[in-house]
Formats: C-alpha cells, sequence, structure tokens
C-alpha cells in the first residue's frame, strides 16, 4: 500500500521559513520521480519543484533561489526547504511520486502552508 504523509506545514510570517517534509512508504522510493505541488484558494495545482532519481532537482520560477527540494533515499524521504516565503507562497502542498517501472502516479494528503503577517 503506497502511502505519501506530509509534515512541516504551518503559519509563518512573510520572511519566514518552513520545512515541509514527505514520508513515502509502499512503492521504491529510490527509482522514483518525487515532487512538490501546491493549491491556492481558488486557483489551480501548480508543480513547485520535482527532484530526478538522479537528484537533478527543477523549480517553478517563483520559487527559484527560494525554495530546495531534497530526497534522502535511504530514509524514503522527500523534503522541501522554504526560505523567503510570501504570502502568495500560501496553499496546500502536496507530495507526488512516479513510480517508473509501474508508470503510476501517487499523491499525499497535503499540508497546510499559510504566510501571513
Amino acid at each position: 500500500q503506497v502511502q505519501l504523509v506530509e509534515s512541516g506545514g504551518g503559519l509563518v510570517q512573510p520572511g519566514g521559513s518552513l520545512r515541509l517534509s514527505c514520508a513515502a512508504s509502499g512503492f521504491t522510493f529510490s527509482m522514483s520521480v518525487m515532487g512538490w505541488y501546491r493549491q491556492a484558494p481558488g486557483k489551480e495545482r501548480e508543480r513547485v519543484a520535482t527532484v530526478s532519481t538522479a537528484s537533478i532537482a527543477q523549480y517553478a520560477d517563483s520559487v527559484k533561489g527560494r525554495f530546495t527540494i531534497s530526497r534522502e533515499n535511504a530514509e524514503s524521504t522527500l523534503y522541501l526547504q522554504m526560505n523567503s516565503l510570501k504570502p502568495e507562497d500560501t496553499g496546500v502542498y502536496t507530495c507526488y511520486a512516479f513510480v517508473a517501472n509501474t508508470a503510476r502516479e501517487y499523491w499525499g494528503q497535503g499540508t497546510q502552508v499559510t504566510v501571513s503577517s
């Protein structure tokens, strides 16, 4: 049974930082492309960052230079370090996995991030 469990969300002031975690189980984490998506109220879900099996990261233009995605294969955990947060970063952040050998994708339940003074 595949599980993606996010944690680390919360309320933070503009300019602050948060670190999100995604604990994965039920599939071969090291062989999967992983990513973070977010959805703001009234908006469509958007890709924030992805990391390949070779740890090559890609970012949305809106978060480049502020967010860092990383993976710890030994712990089957995905991270998103978010710095210099802005109110427009507010949304539900969801962990994503694409399992290459089955060509299936999975989503976590999401964690709320609110950036507000």
